[in-house]
């Protein structure tokens, strides 16, 4: 049985590659049209390349307003509906050190992408889902945002952001048609896990009583049922894709 997607059209932020990609790649092959917004224009047309016809790609910077506003507007000209909003684009900045020793400035720059960029797209896109009283959005929160990593307060800090603002958006909206949701991962094997300090991942790792990383495609799969019109009847709750490392 398919997800009830065909011919639906999805934004996804941070689309051009790790867990947005992989979600794209998903979503394509149930006959979704995936709109890619990612700051990095080479990555984006790579990205292009290997998913053919059912992507559609914008560069855009999540944490400019202006930015996230034109890329919906473009994206609502080009399809004249957006049914699925998954925000994706995130960083980790530095990690591995003490809070004492965060620069500001990097601190700053992750809440500014993570929650920021989260709060701005989904402002962008939540005023045509209500006009059609229909949507769903993700957005992509961390184990770190529910028990916090030590070396990662930025990140721990950001991510809980979103699992707040995810419970209030999925109150306000619960009458509208529309569900908003998060997804909280433990360690999932991507290119940003890959550039993080191996004394971080391990940290992070041997917390999981799988002892191990998720894969792309669980997180895809998991995420593909949560933005289809199949899950009618949760809004404001963060899934779990932890390992078993966060039961509640």
């Amino acid at each position: 049985m398919g997800l009830g997607i065909e011919n639906q059209v999805a934004v996804i932020t941070g689309g051009a590659s790790g867990l947005g990609f992989a979600l794209a790649s998903r979503i394509a092959k149930e006959g979704a049209k995936a709109c890619l917004f990612d700051l990095d224009r080479e990555v984006l047309k790579s990205a292009a390349r290997r998913l053919g016809t059912a992507s559609w790609t914008r560069p855009v910077d999540v944490t400019s307003l202006g930015s996230v506003e034109r890329g919906v507007a473009a994206a609502m000209a080009e399809f004249g509906r957006i049914d699925i909003l998954v925000n994706c684009a995130g960083i980790t900045g530095q990690t591995n050190l003490k809070s004492h020793e965060v620069p500001v400035d990097d601190f700053d720059r992750v809440l500014a992408t993570n929650l920021r960029g989260t709060f701005l797209a989904c402002r962008a896109v939540l005023p045509h889902m209500v006009v059609r009283r229909y949507g769903r959005i993700l957005n992509v929160a961390s184990i770190a945002g529910k028990d916090g990593n030590a070396g990662m307060v930025a990140y721990s800090a950001s991510k809980a952001g979103v699992i707040g603002l995810t419970k209030s958006m999925g109150k306000e909206y619960a009458e509208s048609g529309i569900t908003i949701n998060a997804i909280a991962p433990a360690v999932i094997q991507t290119a940003l896990v890959d550039r993080m300090p191996k004394a971080q991942v391990k940290y992070m790792t041997d917390r999981i009583p799988m002892k191990r990383c998720g894969t792309l495609q669980e997180f895809a799969d998991m995420a593909a049922f949560i933005v289809s019109p199949a899950n009618s009847f949760t809004t404001g709750f963060t899934f779990d894709l932890s390992g078993g490392r966060a039961v509640y």
